[in-house]
Order: C-alpha cells, then structure tokens, then sequence
C-alpha cells in the first residue's frame, strides 16, 4: 500500500537493498532507509529518479543486550520511507504524510499528533493551516529529538507523527501526553526535512537543493493497525513466536524468563535468515561477528527453553516462507541459508557444553573468592579456548548478578597477537607457509579453457576469505574464488596471472590476480565490488582482453629474443628465468660478461625483424620425445609430463610453454631493450618493452627532452651541442673562480710578514682571516711558507659562524721539534673544535670564532714548549 501510494506521487519504487552497505566503510549493516541511497543525498551519484520509495530491509545492533528483555526492541525491521533529492519539499511531504495515515491506512485523525523542531515555523504553518491541525495538538521539540545532523554536512529538522494507542498502554500519570516515555503514544513515522549545510563548528547555511527523507518501521505501523501489544504480537511476527514456543514446548507468556528467549530468538532469526541471503557470513570480525554473536544467542538461549539438537534452520523456513513475497531472494537461497545455518548452530553446539562447565566453575572459584568480577584472563581462556564471545560470557554473568573485567580481556586479547605476531611463519606439512588454501578438498580442481577464449561461465566451487573456507564472498569483501573451469591463465612459466571480473547478475567480483595451486587449482583472488557471491553460483568469467593481449605480446616477444641471444652471443645462452607482465618482460639467461652496445643492438634488430616478417605463431600438444626431435627449447631442470604445448613461430623459434601467444608475431608491433646488466655470477638479465608501452617510453624520453631544451633554452635537437658549450664554459669559469679565490685569501691576510715572531729561533706566522674556506687556507698557506723560507704557518679564518685552522711545519721547523698536528689538536680546543694531522701539516674546526685571538697566542706557547 505505501509502496503503491508513493509511485501514485511520481516515486520511482526501488527494491530493498542489500543488509551490506555499498561503498560505505562508516556502516557495518544498512541500518535505515536513506543508508543505501546516501551517494544521492550528497551527489556523489544521480539517481534514477528525483523521487524514490523504498521498503528497506535494516539492522540495528545498539540495544541487543535488551532484545528479548523488552517487549518493544529488535535487531530487524523493515523501513518505509519516501525520498526527495531537490524536488518536492515540506508541504508535499506532510501532506502526503497525513494523506496515507488518515485516508490510505485508516487511522482516526484525532488520534494522530504531530512533532516540529522549535524554530520550524514553516512545518508548523502546513500542520496548522493546510492540514487543519489544532495549534495545541502540534509539539515542538528540541534539537534532541528534532533535529537530525551527524556531525558537519547536510543536516535538518524533523517532523514526527505518533499515535495514541488509548488509556491502556499508558502510564496512568496526569500529565501523560506525547513524548512520555510509556507505550501509549507511539511514534510511527518521522519527516526529515534536509535544508541545511553544518560546517562542523555549528554554522548552517541554506542548501541550494534540499531533500526529503522519511522513514516509517512497517512493524510499529503493524502494531498500530493491529492494536496488539509489540512488535511480537503483530500477525507476520507472531507466526514465527509460535513456531519458537512448539519447537520448544512452551507457552508465551507464562513465564517472563521463558518469553525473554522466545522473543529473543523470534528477533534473532529473522536478522539472521535475511544477513545470511545478503551473503554475511559468520566470522570473528565485522558484520560476520554480528552475525555470529547473533546466531549464538538464539542457539544458547534455545537451549535455555530446553531445545535440543539444531532448531535455526526450521525457524528459518518460517521466517521464509512469511517474507519471499517482498523478498524472493529468500526463497532462491533456501538451501544455503539452511546449510550456514545448520554449520554454525553444530560447531558452537560442539564447544559450547565444555564452555558452560567451565565457566561454571569459575562462578564457582568467584563464590569462594568473595569476588563478583571474572578476571579478564578467565574471559580470554573461555573465548580462545572454548569459543565463547565475549559478550555471551558476559550475558551469562549478567544473568547471575556477576560482571566481567573487559579492560583486562582485551589486554590478554592483544598479548596473544603480539606472540602470533613475533612468533616463526607457520607452515604446512610440506614446510611452505600455512594458509587458507591448505583446507580445500584436495578433489577440487580447475581446468584452464582460456587460451582460445576471454569469456566462459561456469560453477562457484570454492569461496574463501584471507583466512577461512566461507560459502559466500559479500560486497567489499577480498577473498578468493575457485570454479570448475576458467579462462583466466594462472601464473605460471613466467607469466603473471590474468585479471578480470566474475559476475552473477548484478553481483561483481573483481579479479586482481589468479594463483595456480596444488592438485591443479586455480585461485581468483580479488574483491566483491558489489553483490555477493555463493558456492554453487553459474558465473561468467571475464578476463580484462588488453592486459592478456599486452601480456600476450610480452611472451611471445621472449621467445624471439631468447632465439636472437643464442644467434648473437652463443648457443651457450640458456634461460635462467624470466618475468612476463602486461607492461614489461624480464628476460635472465647464461652468460659470462656485460653485452656490448653493439650486441644489444644487434639482438633487437633481430627480434624487430622476426616481427616485421609476420610469423604464424602455432601451438601443438604433442609426445616429449616428437618434441624433442623437433629441435624445440625445453627450460633445463623443468619437469615435463608425457605430452607437452609446443610453441612455433614460423621456423624462426620452437619452444616448450604452456603460456599464452599471440595468433602472429606482427601483432607484437615493435620491441625495445631498456636495461641489460648481471644478477648473478654468469648470469645477465634484460629487461625490455613491446608494442605500446614502447612508445610510451620513448613519450616519456621525448618528454624529458623537451622539458631538458627548455631549461637550457634551446631547440631539443641542439641539446648535446648546448650541453657541451656549457661544459667548456664552466670549465673556463672554474679556473677563474679559483684565481679570484686565490687573490681575496690574499688580500684578505694582507702584509703579514710584519707578524712574523720569533720563538726560540724559529720563525712564526699565526694570523687570522676572513671569510677563506679550507682550500683557501691550504693555498694560502703554501704561498706563505714560501715567503717564510723556515718556520711555522698558523691560520685561522671564521666563515659562516665557523673556524676553520691550519698550521704547516718546514723543515727546519720540524728538526727542531716542531709538529703541526700536536700544534693544531691544542689550538682548536681553544675555539670549541678538534683535529689533527702530520708533522708536517694538519687542519682542524671550531664553533667559537670569538676566541680566535686566544688561539692564535695559545699556539704560539704551544710552539714554545715543542722546541728543544
């Protein structure tokens, strides 16, 4: 009714989405009517239509702790809702808000009361004016309730609609109206009127283009048309409660401990049978944990009214057989909705008696010790050892008036990844690394159909995620997935794995590489782009046609060069390896020295050749030892079976390959060499390029080359002759420099001959410069020994906030027990430095130039003390 209402307005009625969200990393489950359609509240996509209406399967996980304990909370509910992206806005959404409600579904007008946020006055002038509403039956509340914003972005208020269910469902207190806590009035259906842009320090500007988003729970409108007590007791509901109470024998509401498990497992199949067709799987993270956390709820409290053995999957036939007409895919997934189902319910039936004991004698241990609280290492051991969540431990516990120590759960938790973490690679029976592929049945195999064909479709066989066997891959998933046959090319030989896509209808795996295992497996590793997947599933198998054509090109290029190489270089080249992408190739092969440039040159020729001359490229499956006579090349220490792939090209190369070809070698284009250099003794390696990407190569050298022109202002076919004119510029400059470098350390000492001391018969020279680096002083100093024909040179020069020292010994000097280096190691602890050298000279630095003058009178005591 409400569907065919709103496409009676112009909405375009779109199915459910799924329960996983889109493209959404903030959401683990869709929990609302507008969670799906967001890209279009914030354009990041156009929708199919400005109007839209939805019956949106949701989950909400935020009070699962009192699902069961209350007669009014669940995990699962269908929302309403009508949506708006720029067009219609508050007077047609009210209007049609009060049209269904009053006209459509029945429901006495005076019995309805509507909600506004303080400040919308507008909301308040449709309410009044145009429905006829009285000023004091309209409520006005605050940002709390009335107001939706979710930090900065599109944000506005609201207008609720609820119901007064009578006298009966309330609370009996005088002032009792709308927005009392108690059952009597409910609220059933919320206007959301999106109008502004929060920046995030709580400014709001207008939205050019403003939205509407509603949202009804088709439950609670259930319990209103029905006037029935819940949620439990609505009709559709109600038939799953019942099946719960004859499976277990019991009556509801005889028991309020009873009805608490019954309405806990009533709400929990029901989220669980619809995650399980979305393609959730249980696992201990993410929306797999919530999963499981529910199904082992409903399984131990089954257990709690006395069930015995596997019950779910009944249930969930219930649950089926009351929804397949809103949701057929229910009743399409059947089978693996009853197989995950049962899988889960037996292995935690498996752990779960050993866990209940166990932890019965911990409440036991807690009793005698006079403690109310389970230490966290206890909560650890239940959970690592037995299985127990967390939160099922501390159910329990809190059935009992006990708690549990969470803070030191999680640091046992991460002690024991940090040993997973430190601990050696785990590895298999064969001493490989240990990893989720070790549990595929070994008889599961694959057969490769691709070398003549991109497409092929065939069956689901195996799903895994990174760590475990699932039966279902789901949107943003990775993992991997095995079928019967498959055109995608594992990698092998050289040749890197092919990537694609694998759809079932609307459902998308993305192939990001494919893996050849043991007992011929072929693995798709990848991700779900949207959708899911399930063992079982038809597929079609696409592989990405230009990476296998690149990839292709790259391979058979190989083969000529390694012909080309034997004809060049010797027959002693050998293949030692190779790599074959769709970018690149890598070749590596026997040789004992560095190719020349000519060699290089000649082998490309070759390869250009052979590809120019458009040789057929034919492959034939024939007997080792036929193989052999025909001359092909088989790769030294390779196992070959009884019958082996030989590759021809023309009569120019014949090789042993199981890889993919091109139909002939003129679809190669061309073949460029980039590197050739050794890997290892005696063997060289080549890396080289073929079709496009040789011309995206020379691209990007002409690039550079231009981009080189520019900077030296020039034309790019005159760049060497610029490059060498700049060279013999510099040249001539360089000289210069270090003539004009000469002169100012000269001029900067100016006539120290005049300084000259004499110390116990040998001459001194210590002086201080300006601004002269270490070559400087060098030169300087040479030219001042010189002057000084016997004796010893000190310099200090402060440059930049630094001291730079040098002291030079004749001689002459030196035979009377002068020493540079001892004189220069003493001199520059006076300036906050170190350094030393020969006899004859040395250097050091320093950090303080003002105590040159120190230093300078330091070394001349220095001296003194030196000379016998």
């Amino acid at each position: 009714m409400f569907l065919e209402f709103f496409e009676s307005k112009g909405h375009l009625a779109m199915k459910s989405f799924s329960l996983v969200p889109h493209n959404d990393k903030s959401l683990l489950l869709i929990n609302s009517g507008m969670a799906p359609l967001k890209p279009y509240f914030t354009g990041a996509e156009v929708p199919p239509r400005k109007r839209v209406t939805t019956c949106q399967k949701c989950i909400r996980t935020g009070d699962i702790e009192i699902v069961g304990k209350t007669a009014r909370h669940g995990t699962f509910f269908e929302m309403l809702g009508n949506f708006s992206f720029g067009d219609y806005f508050k007077k047609e959404s009210i209007a049609w808000t009060w049209e269904f409600l009053t006209e459509v579904i029945g429901l006495e007008p005076d019995r309805l009361y509507p909600s506004i946020y303080l400040d919308d006055e507008e909301a308040f002038e449709i309410w009044n004016k145009d429905i006829g509403i009285a000023p004091e039956r309209i409520f006005r509340f605050g940002k709390e309730d009335n107001f939706w914003e979710h930090g900065a972005g599109p944000c506005g208020p609201c207008s609720e609609v609820y119901y007064d269910r009578g006298e009966k469902f309330g609370c009996g207190k005088p002032d009792c109206t709308v927005g009392c806590d108690c059952d009597r009035y409910m609220e059933v259906w919320n206007n959301v009127f999106t109008q502004f842009d929060n920046d995030g320090n709580g400014n709001y500007t207008e939205l050019d283009y403003k939205n509407i988003d509603t949202g009804m729970g088709l439950e609670r409108l259930a319990v209103v048309v029905q006037e029935v007590d819940s949620i439990f007791d609505i009709d559709t509901i109600e038939a799953l409660r019942n099946k719960v109470c004859e499976i277990a024998g019991v009556t509801y509401k005889e028991k309020e401990e009873q009805d608490v498990s019954i309405r806990l497992i009533t709400d929990h199949i029901r989220s669980t049978t619809f995650m399980i067709s979305d393609g959730i799987m249980p696992t201990n993270e993410g929306r797999g944990y919530v999963l499981r956390r529910l199904i082992r709820r409903a399984a131990r409290h089954g257990r709690l009214l006395g069930i015995e053995g596997r019950f779910l999957a009944k249930l969930s036939a219930t649950v089926i057989e009351e929804s397949k007409d809103g949701y057929p895919e229910l009743e399409e997934k059947r089978d693996f909705i009853f197989k995950v189902l049962n899988q889960e319910e037996e292995q935690f039936n498996k752990t779960i008696d050993q866990g209940l004991r166990i932890l019965g004698e911990l409440v036991d241990k807690m009793q005698a010790e006079g403690t109310r609280e389970l230490s966290g290492e206890d909560a650890f051991k239940l959970y690592d050892t037995y299985g127990f969540p967390i939160d099922l431990t501390k159910e329990i516990l809190e059935e009992k008036n006990y708690t549990i120590d969470e803070a030191g759960f999680r640091e046992a938790m991460e002690e024991q990844r940090q040993k997973a973490r430190n601990a050696r690679e785990v590895t298999n029976y064969m001493g490989a690394d240990a990893t989720v592929y070790d549990s595929i049945d070994p008889t599961v195999t694959t057969v490769f159909v691709g070398y003549d064909k991109l497409e092929y479709e065939s069956e689901v066989t195996v799903l895994t995620t990174e760590t475990e066997l699932t039966d279902a891959l789901t949107d943003g998933q990775k993992g991997t997935v095995f079928v019967k046959e498959t055109p995608f090319y594992a990698t092998m030989g050289g040749q890197e794995g092919d990537s694609g896509t694998i759809t079932v209808g609307d459902s998308l795996f993305q192939v990001e590489d494919t893996i050849k295992l043991l007992g011929d497996k072929v693995g798709h590793v990848g991700h779900i782009v949207k959708g899911m997947i399930k063992t079982g599933d038809k597929v079609t198998l696409r592989v990405s046609a230009r990476g296998r054509a690149d990839t292709c090109k790259n391979h058979s290029a190989t083969h000529l060069l390694q012909k080309a190489l034997k004809t060049v270089l010797g027959a002693h080249v050998e293949q030692k390896g190779s790599l074959v992408t769709p970018d690149r190739l890598r070749f590596d092969f026997a040789h004992f020295q560095a190719m020349t440039q000519e060699e290089l040159d000649k082998v490309e020729a070759i390869v250009n050749e052979e590809i120019q001359k458009a040789l057929p490229v034919e492959t034939q499956v024939m007997s080792l030892e036929d193989a052999k006579k025909t001359g092909a090349v088989a790769l030294f220490g390779e196992k070959y079976g009884d019958n082996v792939r030989v590759v021809s090209m023309g009569d120019y190369s014949r090789e042993l390959c199981g890889g993919t070809h091109v139909p002939n070698t003129s679809a190669i284009t061309t073949f460029k060499i980039i590197s050739e250099a050794g890997i290892a003794a005696g063997v060289r390696r080549i890396e080289a390029l073929t079709g496009d990407s040789v011309f995206a190569y020379y691209k990007k050298i002409e690039e550079k080359l231009k981009d080189a022109a520019a900077m030296l202002r020039t034309a790019p076919g005159e760049v060497s002759e610029k490059i060498a004119h700049l060279q013999a510029e510099l040249k001539t400059l360089h000289s210069e420099n270090e003539s004009l470098k000469s002169k100012l350390a000269q001029d900067a000492v100016g006539d120290v001959m005049s300084q000259v001391q004499d110390v116990k018969g040998v001459k001194l020279l210590a002086a201080a410069v300006e601004d002269v680096d270490m070559n400087g002083l060098r030169d300087l100093g040479d030219q001042l020994k010189e002057k000084l024909g016997e004796g010893v040179v000190i310099l200090a020069s402060t440059m930049g906030g630094k001291v730079s020292l040098l002291a030079m010994a004749t001689q002459g000097a030196m035979d009377k027990g002068a020493h540079a280096g001892n004189l220069i190691k003493g001199t520059a602890a006076v300036v906050g430095g170190g350094g030393g050298g020969r006899p004859n000279m040395a250097q050091a630095g320093g950090k303080n130039p003002e105590k040159v003058p120190e230093a300078l009178e330091t070394a001349a005591n220095l001296l003194r003390e030196q000379l016998k």
